[in-house]
């Protein structure tokens, strides 16, 4: 089987960092629980000079390497890789972070995987030239099987896929979310998308 596994608030918590590192930024105290809009700057109610920056330090080397990881996302992840799956990491960072990013992947025991940065989110304004190294045109080839993903606005990507199983990794922005089709389910840990994928 071919894996679909997005980066942030899937394999890490990147989301949960956000929410500390407004503070530090802006003097704002937004908990993860209230995260309700996968769009941080609805969520946080930031002026789009504050989002900029924030996004900016949120994808700095050391700060995507001190992200922490998922619970069992890890250990699940090369389980799957053990019993034959093929997994590919399609990330909506820039192609900027995919040093630090690989980098992560490989301390946390990931070194089997592909990483893919695809512009899912039109997020190349807020780093100057970024690129990303996978094109919208080159990704709709690719064919999975299987996606684990926490953010409704991918769900467009998986159009193209009718037969994909999508794993929506429970999250506090994904709660309210409509599933597109009864192929969507939601999932709340690690241990509960590996036994789910045969």
């Amino acid at each position: 089987m071919k894996i679909y596994i997005d980066f942030d608030d899937c394999l890490c918590e990147t989301a949960l960092y956000f929410s500390k590192l407004i503070t530090e930024m802006f003097d704002m105290d937004i908990p993860y629980e209230k995260i309700r809009y996968f769009d941080l700057k609805r969520s946080f109610s930031l002026t789009d000079e504050q989002y900029k920056e924030m996004m900016i330090r949120g994808h700095e080397p050391d700060v995507i390497l001190s992200y922490d990881e998922t619970h069992g996302a890890s250990k699940t992840v090369n389980s799957l890789i053990d019993a034959g799956h093929e997994v590919s990491i399609i990330t909506g960072r820039p192609y900027s972070a995919y040093e630090p990013s690989r980098l992560w992947l490989d301390r946390h025991g990931l070194e089997r995987v592909d990483l893919y940065c695809l512009n899912k989110y039109g997020r190349d304004s807020f780093i100057k030239n970024s690129e990303f190294s996978l094109e919208i045109e080159d990704y709709k080839k690719m064919h999975f099987d299987y996606a684990i993903e926490d953010s409704p606005m991918a769900f467009a990507f998986f159009d193209h896929l009718p037969d994909l199983k999508v794993m929506v990794y429970d999250r506090p922005w994904n709660r309210e979310c409509e599933f597109p089709t009864k192929n969507y389910r939601r999932c709340f840990d690690w241990d509960t998308i590996g036994k789910s994928i045969v």
